[in-house]
Order: structure tokens, then C-alpha cells, then sequence
């Protein structure tokens, strides 16, 4: 079972460009999932046998990276994302892990996304864990859980996660580096080349106390990063309120002028990052149908 080369019909042209040029920096820079994240994720697939994985938004493949090194039994994976160079990139890091599992990479919004129609005497997957990592803010929240109701396995976990960025981060350094970005780029947070951040309608938790999905466990995950000023910058390429084409002709300069903003704050040490890994599992009621 193969999808066609082309992108779902549908796919969002600004969507599918928004992180498309910061593909290679996204897989070199963006922070993995913390191991505790993984542990979570592992257990709902304890006892399952051949598991299938349905990651939506997968950018370079990171969930998928996680499990495949945690869940030998993973039998399948289907990542879904609206960049064809983050697919790329993903089928790069993954294929060389695959072992006996399968991989299918779709190019497509997840709100749009449908699994095809098996073959004649084709096994049908359906995931028994869909996973959103820093990706359903990007999402029609609603439609996308409406959808795992309708292809996932009666048992399946729905997992939402995530840990906010640099923007967000309170911290010296931070503040610092962010009113950098809104001299260059105005004070409004940026969200790509056409448009400015907005805050989810509601919270995460109440888009799955409307839906299938009801039965929520949250759990909070502290996390200590470092960071070296290279390593920040390359994280800058990958985001949306900071990417190299929202500065045009003037990256260069800004560059230039985090970096050394960046220095004087380091001192020769690692800048420090403490932050919260927020995961959400979400599971249907006991005797939902």
C-alpha cells in the first residue's frame, strides 16, 4: 500500500512552504524527546502485538526515532506532514533503523490525512498510538481527533506534547535574544513569512474532553537543556517567529548580532534552558463503542 507522489489534494501552499527551507537545521537542531516522554509512550504499547504508530506533523521523524529505538515489536509507521524536505529528512534518519518494521511517509495536512484502502488480502494497520509532538497547535484541533477516532484501534492512545520554545522561555538570555528578533522584525510574534502567532482558542485538554478521546492523564516532565550560541542559532533557522526568510537580506546582520549577544551572555559557558515537557495520553471512556 503506497501513496501516490503527488500531495494530498487540499495541502496548504503557505502550510507546506512554512518550515520547508529549515528542514536540514530542524533534524540538526531541534531538541529530541526527553526520556521520560519516551518511557510513557513505550508503555501504552506494552503487550501490543506489532504495534503501528501514526505520528502526525512528524517534521524530521523524531517520535518515530524514539520508539523504533524503544519498541523492537514496532511493526509499522505511518508519519504524516505537510513538507515534502521534512519527509525527506525523515525517511533519511529512519530507513537505516527500519529493521522489520515499514514505513509509510504522506504528504499532507494532517487535518486532511485518510489511510488508504488496503489492497485484497492487504493487512489493515490501524495505529494503536497517534502522537502529536509540537505539532497540533498547527492543526484544526477537532477535526484531527474526530479523525483518530475513526481509522485508530479500539485500545489506541492519543498523545499531544510539547514544551513551548526559546520564545516563551523566561530566562536572561532569552529576553534578551527575543527583543533582538522584534527589533528586526516588529513587536508582534511572527509565524511564518505571512502571518503573526495567535493562542490556542483553548486549552489542549478541553479539545479532548469534547472529543472520542476523554479520558486524559497529563503528566509534567522537567527538563534542563544547554545550549551552545551556535546550536541557538540553528534553532532559530528552524522556528516560525525566526526562520532566515523572515529577515530577507537583513539574516545575515541578525545573525551576526545574536551571536554576539549570545557570546556575552554564555561567557565561554553553556546557556541553560528549564523548561516542562507537557505530555498528554488520552484514551477513549472505558465501554465507549
Amino acid at each position: 500500500m503506497t501513496y501516490p507522489d503527488q500531495p494530498f489534494p487540499g495541502l496548504s501552499s503557505e502550510k507546506e512552504a512554512l518550515f520547508a527551507a529549515a528542514a536540514t537545521d530542524y533534524a540538526c537542531y531541534r531538541p529530541g524527546l526527553p526520556a521520560e516522554a519516551v518511557r510513557l509512550l513505550t508503555d501504552t504499547l506494552h503487550g501490543r502485538p506489532d504495534p503501528t504508530l501514526l505520528d502526525l506533523g512528524t517534521g524530521t521523524g523524531q517520535v518515530p526515532l524514539a520508539l523504533l529505538d524503544a519498541v523492537p515489536g514496532l511493526a509499522h509507521i505511518e508519519a504524516v506532514d505537510v513538507s515534502r524536505p521534512m519527509l525527506d529528512q525523515a525517511r533519511a534518519a529512519l530507513t537505516p533503523l527500519l529493521g522489520r518494521c515499514t514505513l509509510t511517509l504522506v504528504h499532507t495536512m494532517a487535518d486532511v490525512y485518510a489511510p488508504l484502502t488496503p489492497l485484497p488480502n492487504e493487512e489493515v494497520r490501524a495505529p494503536n498510538l497517534v502522537t502529536f509532538c509540537r505539532s497540533y497547535h498547527w492543526m484544526s484541533g477537532p477535526d484531527v481527533l474526530a479523525m483518530a477516532d475513526r481509522v485508530a484501534a479500539p485500545d489506541a492512545t492519543v498523545a499531544i506534547m510539547g514544551d513551548g520554545s526559546l520564545w516563551t522561555h523566561q530566562a536572561d538570555w532569552t529576553r534578551a535574544l527575543r527583543e533582538l528578533i522584534q527589533r528586526y522584525l516588529g513587536p508582534r510574534r511572527r509565524a511564518g513569512a505571512h502571518g503573526t502567532y495567535t493562542e490556542p482558542r483553548r486549552p489542549y485538554e478541553a479539545d479532548l474532553a469534547a472529543s472520542a478521546w476523554s479520558d486524559v492523564t497529563q503528566h509534567r516532565i522537567p527538563v534542563a537543556r544547554t545550549w551552545t550560541p551556535k546550536d541557538v542559532l540553528g534553532y532559530l533557522r528552524t522556528t516560525s517567529f525566526a526562520g532566515a526568510e523572515l529577515f530577507g537580506e537583513r539574516h545575515t546582520a541578525f545573525e551576526a548580532d545574536a551571536r554576539a549577544l549570545l557570546d556575552a551572555y554564555a561567557g565561554g559557558h553553556p546557556l541553560v534552558e528549564s523548561t516542562v515537557f507537557t505530555l498528554l495520553l488520552a484514551r477513549r471512556p472505558a465501554g465507549a463503542s
